[in-house]
């Protein structure tokens, strides 16, 4: 790997430790650089999940003050996460690579689309939330686990926009504020992440210095993102995301 190539997975690290904090989708920043640098697919996805790791563990310590009051509602919905990413972490394995080559271009084609329709969620999701007030259960609507847990099987297989899977579910099910929902969703994304990639350590190939490289600028990314992050327009996060999935959809389909 030469020194520029290190620099950008770092700066994309960076990135995707920033828009996983804030809005979700950071894998739609670095798994398109690792492919242009020639990375494998499955090991460009195991690699950057145990990259990201560190990084959604520093967007939490920085939403930790949203996170108050949440122990209950994180140990219900942890349980969720951590078996769904599970199941996901084993799909990735057991399933062909060729499978891995024919899912990803759709999952990532689905990313850009929640991306897009990312503000619209948000609306609705606040005008739910607003017609409900407290009559959605503190810990959830009785599908909110389930819908917890099949986001995490999305996100320990691929997991581009599973942050903004969490949030939209969150929001609609459970009575609280979208901030706090987004912390919530940072610990939740994080939990997947982590169980994926222990099983990932254990078993599959692991480029350790693009995870390493990721792990240092998603480090960053998280904090930034919990600070100035989300002061930024989310449209010009969005931008970003949307190009960038777009140039991953046609590196897939014309390799």
């Amino acid at each position: 790997m030469t020194w520029p190539e290190a620099v950008a997975i770092l700066l994309a690290g960076v990135g995707a430790g920033t828009i996983n904090t804030v809005v979700g989708s950071g894998t739609l920043i670095t798994f398109p650089t690792l492919l242009a640098f020639g990375v494998p697919p499955v090991t460009a996805n195991v690699s950057n999940t145990i990259g990201l790791v560190p990084g959604s563990v520093s967007g939490a310590i920085g939403y930790r003050a949203e996170l108050t009051g949440q122990r209950d509602r994180l140990v219900r919905l942890g349980t969720a996460s951590l078996i769904g990413g599970t199941a996901g972490a084993v799909l990735l394995l057991v399933l062909p690579s060729e499978a891995f080559d024919t899912i990803v271009p759709l999952l990532i084609a689905l990313g850009v689309l929640l991306v897009v329709v990312g503000p619209l969620i948000s609306r609705r999701v606040a005008e739910r939330a607003e017609r409900r007030g407290t009559t959605v259960a503190e810990h959830g609507s009785w599908w909110v686990w389930p819908a917890v847990a099949a986001a995490g099987v999305y996100g320990g297989y691929f997991g581009a926009a599973q942050g903004v899977l969490l949030v939209a579910i969150l929001g609609i099910g459970v009575a609280d504020t979208l901030q706090r929902h987004n912390a919530t969703k940072n610990v939740l994304a994080g939990l997947v992440n982590a169980v994926a990639a222990v099983i990932f350590i254990l078993v599959a190939e692991v480029d350790w210095l693009v995870a390493g490289l990721i792990a240092v600028g998603s480090i960053v990314g998280g904090q930034l993102g919990a600070t100035v992050g989300r002061r930024l327009p989310p449209m010009v996060l969005r931008g970003v995301i949307v190009a960038v999935g777009v140039t991953a959809l046609v590196v897939f389909l014309t390799d």
